[in-house]
């Protein structure tokens, strides 16, 4: 019964994390791109316990639903597009890595690459690429603070004022 609540208190605790996260990374951009990762298949590795641990599918599915709501852009870049293997400065694509390896420097431009830091900026061009080919712009009209956001309620306060 204990080993039970402890595990309802984990995933009670990841499930807010998320939220609070996700909330914040919609409301503070216009657009948010993340990469498709093959979590099942993550799963079966040494990782195991950290990809589940950290409830990727979970937090991907609350940024989707979040972005909808407030009208942000949001970009699913395909599991299979080599955002670690290809060199974010000159386009060379290195060819796939283990997990362990964390840094690597490009054959061809000699530029020095952290793994995550790469993937990053090659999920961001991706993401513009993928945006740009389907005919929607790359940069999303602004969208317009919902009034529980705006933190003014002056027309509120001035009418019970009056």
């Amino acid at each position: 019964m204990r080993v039970a609540r402890a595990h309802t208190a984990v995933a009670d605790a990841r499930k807010e994390f998320h939220h609070q996260l996700s909330t914040k990374l919609i409301r503070e951009n216009q657009a948010v791109a993340v990469e498709d990762l093959a979590v099942s298949v993550l799963a079966r590795t040494t990782l195991a316990k950290s990809v589940h641990d950290a409830g990727w599918a979970q937090f991907v599915t609350m940024l989707q639903y979040k972005a909808q709501r407030y009208g942000r852009a949001f970009v699913k870049i395909g599991r299979f597009e080599p955002t670690s293997q290809t060199c974010s400065a000159c386009g060379h694509r290195d060819g796939p890595k283990p997990l362990q390896v964390r840094e690597w420097t490009c054959p061809v431009c000699d530029t020095v690459h952290d793994r995550d830091h790469n993937a990053a900026i090659n999920v961001k061009q991706a993401a513009g690429l993928a945006v740009s080919a389907c005919g929607a712009p790359v940069r999303p009209e602004p969208v317009l603070a919902q009034r529980e956001e705006t933190g003014s309620h002056g027309i509120l306060a001035e009418s019970h004022v009056a």
